[in-house]
């Protein structure tokens, strides 16, 4: 498989933005992280839905009965995305965030005064402050796993020193956002379950980059957000069915019972969630080159297996670059032979240049990138940037080319 070449000329003809000039000068995407472009299908399909199935669902009149399909197909097929046993576990929400800070009114009633929750210091403030306020709420405990800021990497024998029989939530991301790291999600979710707790996943970083598999994880919840995968701007949750039996849902008295519907107040967004199954499809349609026709879930670990392969030699390439211009420091994992622990997501800052500047100055140039902490509190904090105005932030994907890092860092060459 890794002797596949990718036909990237292909890949960049489904992007109709990927093409967008202004003043006639190209645009080079590397903003990814905060949010992918899309791929024509994607449209089509989310258009597909406003003007055939537009309408509410439960009816017995043929919109209705369409827009329900959508909504069955959306669910169907992040089920495949995630592994889940079963679609009625994926819950759909306008984003991650929103999603997380809903889901947390109901696992705080499972929580009595003093029980601890685990959080991470190298999670997005998504994964972080809705289980702050739930605590204030609460009376619960936070303990605070660290990572190391010389390896970028957690020591789990830490996660183990603050395990304990109060532990009933354990919150970290599968990838961080601000220095690219890939967690062990696996071995957390382990420690976490012989503990005795549940384990709450941000994949919201990993998802566009490497497979997910929540039975294969072992986790009990897992979000994520289709615009950083190259859909619409819809997030995305997945619960093990015997914890969600457990929660009391916030919702109103009219809406169902029963999974998922009890944990989806109001009417979604039918078109997102067509746009989110078209995202899906856009990736199994890559892994149908790879493995044939096979089922989706096979496509799309196919296809996730390429793609990762490309898009770290885009980080090898770019690491290697910034290494090379005076006072740089990247802010993550650089060894080359490590580059499968983190995802393309590399970080920087300069000792005389600020990353806002910088990030002004590749902006006039039509590089986008961003600047700051880009809601990585507590990574940026522990690493000592917060008040220094954080990091610049290049994040590629697989549409993304070898010329455009080139062009880059010719770029910052010239700025720096």
């Amino acid at each position: 498989m890794k002797n596949f070449t990718l036909d990237l000329e292909a890949i960049r003809n489904q992007f109709p933005s990927l093409a967008d000039t202004d003043d006639g000068v190209r645009r080079i995407y590397f903003d990814n992280p905060a949010g992918t472009q899309v791929p024509l299908s994607v449209v089509d399909r989310m258009s597909d839905c406003l003007l055939r199935g537009n309408a509410n669902i439960g009816g017995y009149f043929p919109t209705s009965v369409l827009a329900a399909e959508f909504v069955d197909g959306a669910r169907q097929a992040m089920a495949d995305f995630v592994n889940a046993p079963s679609p009625d576990e994926i819950i759909f929400g306008q984003n991650m965030t929103s999603l997380t800070l809903h889901v947390s009114r109901s696992i705080g009633q499972q929580l009595s005064p003093g029980d601890e929750i685990i959080l991470s210091q190298m999670d997005h403030d998504a994964n972080i402050e809705p289980w702050v306020l739930l605590a204030r709420d609460r009376d619960l405990e936070i303990r605070w796993l660290p990572f190391n800021t010389e390896t970028f990497e957690f020591d789990l024998d830490k996660l183990d020193d603050l395990l304990s029989e109060r532990t009933r939530l354990v919150c970290v991301a599968g990838a961080s956002n601000l220095t690219g790291t890939i967690n062990d999600i696996r071995a957390i979710c382990g420690k976490v379950r012989d503990a005795g707790a549940w384990s709450y996943i941000d994949a919201v970083q990993s998802a566009p980059h490497i497979i997910s598999d929540v039975q294969d994880f072992g986790c009990d919840f897992l979000v994520c957000s289709a615009y950083k995968f190259f859909g619409p701007h819809q997030g995305i949750l997945w619960g093990r069915r015997e914890v969600l039996e457990q929660l009391d849902p916030y919702k109103v008295r009219p809406a169902p019972e029963e999974l998922p519907w009890c944990f989806e107040p109001g009417t979604q967004s039918h078109e997102g969630l067509a746009g989110t199954g078209a995202a899906v499809d856009y990736f199994a349609g890559i892994g149908e080159t790879l493995a044939g026709a096979g089922t989706r879930r096979q496509r799309l670990v196919a296809a996730f297996e390429h793609l990762f392969e490309y898009e770290k030699s885009l980080a090898a390439r770019l690491i290697s670059g910034l290494n090379d211009i005076p006072g740089t420091t990247i802010q993550g994992i650089t060894a080359a032979d490590s580059l499968d622990r983190r995802v393309p997501t590399v970080s920087f800052t300069h000792s005389e240049h600020k990353p806002e500047a910088i990030a002004e100055a590749l902006g006039k140039r039509n590089i986008f990138v961003w600047n700051g902490h880009n809601y990585g509190l507590e990574p940026a904090k522990a690493l000592g940037l917060l008040q220094s105005g954080g990091v610049v932030r290049i994040g590629a994907v697989h549409y993304n080319t070898a010329g455009e890092i080139d062009e880059t860092l010719n770029a910052l060459e010239d700025i720096l």
